[in-house]
């Protein structure tokens, strides 16, 4: 049985055919892609607009999200307009269809990247924090740089960048430091025991008030926290306004400023005492005791004030008035 010939020219009339076709629609070809480059130069020429301008200034973090989604929506009327000049939308109904397919796939192999845009645009519309704001998010201590579609930029505190991922932040318990202005301070200082711890802590607090950086109101205040084994830790409390003032200098000067002033008023405030057991057979001679310290004389300050403290009710009461969600917690509902 004879094998068919093969016709050469059939393969050779049918690529003619398609360079033909080819060569004809390149000038549809061509008006798209100038199509598609107008609206490309139109969505950046859109996006340096003030109207973005505007938004930004009421949401810094809004601008780079607002610039790349207009410019990349005005792109994307462009490719719609080019395939319409190559008549070729029924490819966009094919696209479409296929993308349920693809869509699952590509969810899947981009999630981390969606789920950081769309926590960056919610992160942007709650505003959790601002520009230069000093947070604590997931452990990570610094100062708010920036916020893109994809990362949170802070700046940690010893100078480094540190990038987190929007979804990180967005499910994290972020601390602000900034939010409000008024932060308080506090440290231990161990006074003997045989001292009057009343006028220690009248001592530490007048201190306190003369601080420079330390706020009149709420005022600084002392009390006992523990009783150590060679000591009592007297705790003492200030308030630092951090729009003036450095709240770690403050701190460290009012440590300074106390202790220097409990040794100009001769209180005691001792080393831990350890007491070592030697077990050779040797007889040991007791080294003498120490004379006992004479007692003070019972303290002449007014007595320490054990009322109720409400330092942070003012502070609460002036923060809804630079909130704008609405509170969701509702004072009258039942209680459980």
């Amino acid at each position: 049985m004879a094998m068919p010939a093969f016709d050469f020219d059939l393969v050779v009339q049918r690529l003619l055919s398609e360079a033909y076709g080819l060569i004809a629609a390149l000038p549809l070809l061509a008006l798209s892609l100038v199509a598609v480059w107008v609206c490309w130069l139109l969505g950046g020429w859109f996006s340096r607009r003030t109207l973005l301008d505007r938004v930004s200034q009421r949401n810094p973090f809004m601008r780079d999200l607002a610039r790349t989604t207009v410019r990349w929506g005005v792109t994307l009327l462009g490719v719609l307009v080019a395939l319409e000049i190559l008549n070729a939308t029924a490819l966009v109904g094919a696209l479409l269809g296929t993308a349920g397919v693809l869509g699952v796939a590509i969810g899947f192999a981009f999630k981390d990247t969606l789920e950081n845009y769309l926590a960056g645009i919610l992160m942007s519309l709650r505003q959790p924090f601002s520009p230069r704001d000093h947070v604590v998010i997931d452990g990570n201590e610094g100062v708010v740089v920036s916020m893109t579609s994809r990362a949170t930029i802070l700046m940690t505190l010893d100078g480094n960048h540190l990038r987190l991922p929007n979804a990180l932040v967005f499910r994290s318990v972020t601390l602000n430091y900034t939010r409000n202005p008024s932060r308080r301070f506090e440290f231990d200082v161990g006074i003997g025991v045989g001292e009057d711890l009343v006028t220690a802590q009248h001592i530490g607090t007048a201190e306190l008030l003369r601080l420079p950086g330390v706020m009149q109101t709420p005022p600084p205040r002392a009390y006992i926290a523990a009783l150590g084994d060679s000591n009592v830790q007297v705790r003492f409390l200030g308030w630092v306004d951090q729009r003036l003032h450095d709240f770690l200098m403050v701190r460290s000067e009012a440590i300074r400023t106390v202790k220097l002033a409990l040794e100009v008023a001769d209180m005691d405030m001792p080393e831990p005492i350890y007491r070592v057991q030697l077990s050779d057979r040797a007889e040991l001679v007791a080294a003498p005791p120490a004379p006992p310290r004479p007692p003070r004389a019972p303290s002449t300050k007014s007595p320490v004030d054990t009322r109720v403290i409400d330092d942070l009710s003012p502070q609460i009461d002036a923060e809804p008035k630079s909130r704008t969600a609405p509170d969701l917690l509702d004072p009258s509902a039942p209680k459980e």
